[in-house]
């Protein structure tokens, strides 16, 4: 798959840290728990952290206990769904539309009217707080 935003492993190296990279090229997983975003409620929006597309808003986000930022829906446009058989099971892998950087993974066992989970690591994210008037 392409996505808008193309660079090689040596770009993507020289632009972000270890554990990021190592969770938006390499899909790796952090820790449940140890995310600087988990407990995250104030208002504003959750962009991508290789390219820093938008892609969760904070009335989005839900505390649904496993460990991970959740989110009960994406901005429209702004997440990518593909299989994922690894590790002896099948889930949905959740990637950036614009740079094809792993997020997480979209669950259907959602509270929220919409059913899903979209279960995101922190790393693999950044929060810009809104601006107060």
């Amino acid at each position: 798959m392409t996505f808008p935003v193309n660079l090689t492993n040596e770009e993507w190296r020289e632009r972000l840290d270890e554990d990021r990279f190592a969770v938006l090229r390499g899909a790796a997983t952090e820790a449940p728990f140890t995310g600087s975003l988990l407990h995250v409620t104030a208002e504003g929006i959750f962009s991508c952290g290789g390219c820093g597309q938008h892609l969760f808003t904070s009335a989005q986000k839900f505390d649904s206990g496993c460990g991970w930022p959740s989110f009960d829906d994406c901005i429209p446009d702004t997440i990518v769904e593909e299989r994922d058989a690894s590790l002896g099971m099948v889930r949905t892998e959740i990637l950036c539309s614009q740079c094809g950087g792993h997020l997480g993974h979209v669950f259907n066992d959602g509270p929220t009217a919409t059913g899903l989970r979209y279960c995101v690591n922190s790393v693999a994210i950044d929060f810009d707080e809104a601006e107060s008037n």
